[in-house]
């Protein structure tokens, strides 16, 4: 790839977007401004946080920390999911500012506060008990979404996690992308579009993913449509990343379970009438993330790995050196790390029967919950959030060929794009994004992988 620098760079992440949906049939838009794409290879684990942060620094889990969308802290005996705030993290919307570039980011986690010159992360207003009172994003700068919610109504939450959650949430975003744009003009804009995460996860990548896949063309489109009226739209590079497809699954697997079999987790009352894991007093605990689970010991490290290993539906249980082999290797992670084979997931549950679930399990609770729950995205029979694991039909976090993201350039300002059969690694983008917009003498993204133009 060769190619001058560009004087404006928007990264779109169409999450759960693969190379062989960027068609003329399927994503017309898509496929006529990106004449050609290729697959994308996450790092390990492919997972909505480790993939965000490592597209957005050219660092691996091992290396920035963001092992799983959720953390472990040994120190309380804690769990904490989608709950940081930027906490020192400097990604290359941050970094690229020590450059004089003006940058966005948006719906991007961990965005709460960031110095990007644009920012916008839902932040609702909640009680005690995660109950939200009023909806509210966070933005940089102050009152950007008050200005947002003038126009297009407050950010629909609804539609963006659980059983309503759909298409509205994308055109909110990409409404407020091109918002972004008219007002601020960045230099460097990174959108999260999460729509075809929704019918992936519910699904799996069959017919029902690749008929959503139509739908956020459609909404792309308009948004691309505002950037080509913008007088900066010559100079312009679109970049298409996505953080990882998705596989077929049939089969939940429930570490915690084993873990309490074997001894090693205990429970206590949750106070509502059904049973809360006891972290404190638990020798082992599963904290899981779709396809990978982080085992946390205290003790029982032989018995843990028996336990788990021949459970139906775990293809490995990495040790030290296997997290070494992975890329993930870093003090967040947990002891173990559990890989799902390619049609299997692994779902929280500690109890046996549903009646000694605890209050949130039927609710719609991603910060009380100490594990991801896709079973938040169907309807209940006993509440909001169904307890049937077997109605999940796709699931994310190995990384095998078939389900690979996508990566390409587009725009009248992009130079070609990768002509090889192989797949990008993840780690390149950054670096890449830094030399299309002429800073990389600037801007270190701390990556051990060259731009895609060198």
């Amino acid at each position: 790839m060769t190619g001058s620098p560009a004087g404006r760079v928007v990264v779109l992440d169409v999450v759960g977007l693969q190379p062989d949906h960027v068609t003329a049939d399927l994503a017309p838009e898509l496929a006529s401004l990106f004449g050609g794409t290729t697959a994308l290879r996450p790092a390990f684990p492919a997972l909505t946080v480790p993939a965000q942060t490592t597209l957005a620094t050219g660092q691996s889990p091992g290396e920035h920390g963001d092992v799983a969308s959720g953390e472990y802290d040994r120190a309380t005996d804690e769990v904490a999911f989608w709950e940081r705030d930027r906490d020192g993290r400097n990604r290359l919307w941050e970094t690229a500012r020590e450059a004089g570039t003006t940058t966005g980011a948006l719906f991007f986690q961990h965005l709460i506060g960031t110095d990007a010159d644009v920012a916008v992360t839902p932040s609702p207003i909640e009680d005690e008990d995660n109950n939200m009172l009023e909806m509210d994003c966070w933005s940089n700068p102050d009152g950007f979404y008050d200005d947002l919610r003038e126009e297009f109504g407050h950010f629909p939450l609804h539609n963006y996690w659980g059983p309503a959650a759909g298409e509205a949430s994308s055109e909110w975003i990409l409404d407020a992308a091109a918002t972004a744009v008219d007002r601020f003009d960045p230099d460097l804009l990174w959108v999260y579009v999460p729509h075809l995460d929704y019918a992936g996860l519910r699904h799996g990548p069959g017919e029902e993913l690749r008929s959503a896949v139509g739908e956020v063309d459609r909404l792309v489109g308009e948004f691309l449509d505002a950037l080509r009226a913008d007088d900066r739209w010559d100079e312009t590079v679109v970049n298409l990343v996505s953080e990882y497809g998705f596989h077929d699954v049939e089969t939940p697997v429930f570490p915690n379970r084993a873990l309490r079999e074997a001894g090693l987790l205990s429970v206590t009352d949750d106070g509502e009438g059904g049973e809360e894991v006891d972290l404190v007093d638990s020798d082992a605990f599963a904290m899981v993330d779709h396809q990978v689970a982080h085992v946390y010991l205290d003790d029982g490290v032989d018995e843990a790995r028996e336990a788990l290993r021949g459970l139906d539906g775990v293809d490995e249980v990495l040790d030290e050196d296997g997290k070494a082999e992975r890329g993930v290797d870093h003090p967040n992670a947990g002891d173990l790390v559990l890989v799902a084979e390619p049609t299997a997931w692994f779902q929280y549950y500690w109890w046996f029967d549903r009646g000694d679930a605890p209050y949130y399990a039927t609710d719609m609770d991603i910060h009380a919950k100490p594990g991801f729950d896709p079973c938040e995205l169907f309807f209940g029979d006993e509440g909001l959030a169904s307890l049937d694991p077997t109605k999940v039909g796709g699931s994310h976090g190995r990384v095998d060929d078939e389900a690979l993201g996508v990566y390409g350039l587009g725009g009248p300002a992009a130079p070609d794009g990768p002509t090889d059969d192989d797949a990008v690694d993840a780690r390149s983008v950054a670096p890449t994004i830094a030399s299309l917009l002429g800073i990389s003498d600037e801007v270190a993204t701390s990556s051990d992988y060259p731009s895609l133009l060198e």
